[in-house]
C-alpha cells in the first residue's frame, strides 16, 4: 500500500510546488557565502603580490576563483528559483565538484612532471576524487530522471 488515503494525485503534484526546505536553503547560503568569500580572498591575494607571478600561477589563480564563483553561482541559482528543481540542483552541483576536481588534478598533475617529483600520488589522489565525483554525477542524473519520472506519471493519473 503506497497510495495515501485522501490525497489526490493532483493535490501531491500540489504540494511539488513548495519552495527551498530549510535545510536546502542552508546549504544555498553556504555554498553562496564558501564561493564568493573564497573567490574574494583569492582574488585579493592575486592582487596584492608584490612581484609579477609566473604564467602558471596566474592560471591557477584564475582558475580556483572561476571554481569558487562556479559555487557562489550555485548557490544563487538555489536560492532565486521558486519552482521545485527536481534534483537538477544536484546534478548542477555534481558537474561543479567534478569540474573542479579535473582540473585541479590536471594542473596539479602539470606541476608535479614539471618539478619531476611525486606524478603518481598526484594522479592517484585526484583519480580518486575525480571518480568520486563522477560517480555522485551519475547518481545525480539517476535521481533527477527517477524525479521526473514520478512526476510524469502523477500529472498522467491526475489528467485521466
Amino acid at each position: 500500500m503506497s497510495e495515501q488515503p485522501g490525497r489526490t494525485a493532483q493535490e501531491i503534484v500540489d504540494r511539488l510546488e513548495a519552495s527551498l526546505s530549510l535545510r536546502a536553503r542552508v546549504r544555498a547560503v553556504t555554498a553562496l557565502l564558501a564561493g564568493g568569500l573564497g573567490a574574494a580572498f583569492l582574488s585579493l591575494l592575486w592582487l596584492t603580490e608584490p612581484a609579477p607571478l609566473p604564467g602558471r600561477t596566474r592560471l591557477a589563480f584564475a582558475l580556483f576563483i572561476l571554481i569558487c564563483l562556479a559555487w557562489a553561482g550555485y548557490g544563487a541559482l538555489l536560492l532565486t528559483r521558486k519552482v521545485v528543481l527536481f534534483a537538477t540542483d544536484q546534478v548542477v552541483a555534481a558537474w561543479i565538484a567534478v569540474a573542479a576536481s579535473a582540473t585541479t588534478t590536471g594542473l596539479l598533475a602539470v606541476i608535479a612532471a614539471e618539478r619531476g617529483t611525486g606524478l603518481w600520488p598526484v594522479l592517484a589522489v585526484g583519480g580518486a576524487f575525480v571518480a568520486v565525483s563522477g560517480a555522485l554525477a551519475v547518481r545525480a542524473h539517476a535521481r533527477r530522471a527517477g524525479l521526473l519520472r514520478r512526476r510524469h506519471e502523477l500529472t498522467r493519473r491526475a489528467r485521466a
